[in-house]
């Protein structure tokens, strides 16, 4: 595999997927009862953005700059992101950056267990070995959590269903294996089998409008629960930007989330915007 995270850590995908990733987990703690939160493809769980622009070989344009860079110097932002950048904001600190920049940027895994409550438990799944050592490091004395070097899809099938009969699944895979739609909707299957009540989150690049309807299809074809899809695009189709957005489709989304994501949606699409034709959307595929 030849995805690093740590080159994009912090781009306008990882602000829109973590901003929504916190509105589910707090929709899901509107309930006492506690739940499992299985990441199936966790990374490193936090990222230098000062090494952002070095490659394997030769150096990079890092990404942060036009994601979450372009909110770190405002004094206040809108309510509907405000918990997800004190997060970042204050875990940046921890590490002891004192820059006007930004530079050690939490993961998906880093985040969720900030959030986690006494009663809630989450494993994480990375398969890298070296992502996987990392990621051991950094969530190390963690009550509730445990780290797993495994392929996350076959998490799905092994750690569903939880003891505690609630679990939030986000499934955040590289999308360069040509077969990752069909891998998506195997683990999606056999964990809608297992679990149907469970909400499955699954973040998907755009980059090719015919990929992502063939995404789509696949998640229909499995006649899911209720679902919808929260999008954002930077730029519109005829923008020379390779990915010119991304979405994230979530199965039983809890109570209200269309109204919290389409917010956040609303605020990315108008301050992430690199050109022209973009905008932030929520729909449903399979409606309530």
């Amino acid at each position: 595999m030849n995805y690093r995270h740590h080159f994009h850590a912090g781009n306008f995908a990882d602000v829109m997927k973590h901003a929504l990733l916190v509105s589910l987990i707090r929709a899901l703690q509107k309930k006492e009862k506690g739940f499992f939160y299985l990441d199936t493809h966790a990374g490193q769980g936090r990222y230098d953005l000062s090494v952002a622009a070095t490659g394997d070989s030769l150096a990079r344009k890092p990404e942060w700059p036009e994601g979450v860079g372009r909110f770190w110097r405002r004094e206040a932002v809108p309510p509907a992101l405000a918990e997800y950048f004190g997060l970042v904001r204050d875990f940046d600190r921890r590490f002891g950056n004192r820059e006007s920049v930004p530079r050690y940027y939490p993961g998906s895994p880093r985040l969720a267990q900030l959030l986690l409550r006494p009663q809630d438990r989450m494993a994480v799944c990375e398969r890298q070995p070296t992502d996987c050592a990392a990621l051991r490091e950094e969530l190390l004395f963690n009550a509730g959590v445990s780290v797993h070097e495994m392929d996350g899809y076959v998490a799905v099938r092994g750690m569903l269903p939880p003891p505690e009969r609630r679990a939030l699944v986000l499934i955040d895979p590289p999308f360069e294996s040509r077969d990752e739609v069909a891998q998506i909707a195997r683990a999606l299957d056999e964990g809608l089998r297992r679990f149907r009540s469970g909400v499955f989150a699954i973040w998907y690049p755009v980059t090719d409008r015919v990929r992502v309807d063939e995404f789509f299809a696949a998640v229909r074809a499995l006649r899911p629960p209720p679902t919808l899809t929260a999008e954002l695009a930077i730029a519109g189709d005829q923008a020379p930007i390779k990915m010119k957005g991304c979405g994230l489709v979530v199965i039983n989304p809890p109570w209200q989330f269309d109204q919290s994501a389409g917010a956040v949606l609303s605020i990315l699409a108008s301050e992430l915007a690199q050109a022209p034709g973009g905008g932030g959307r929520v729909n449903w595929l399979v409606p309530e």
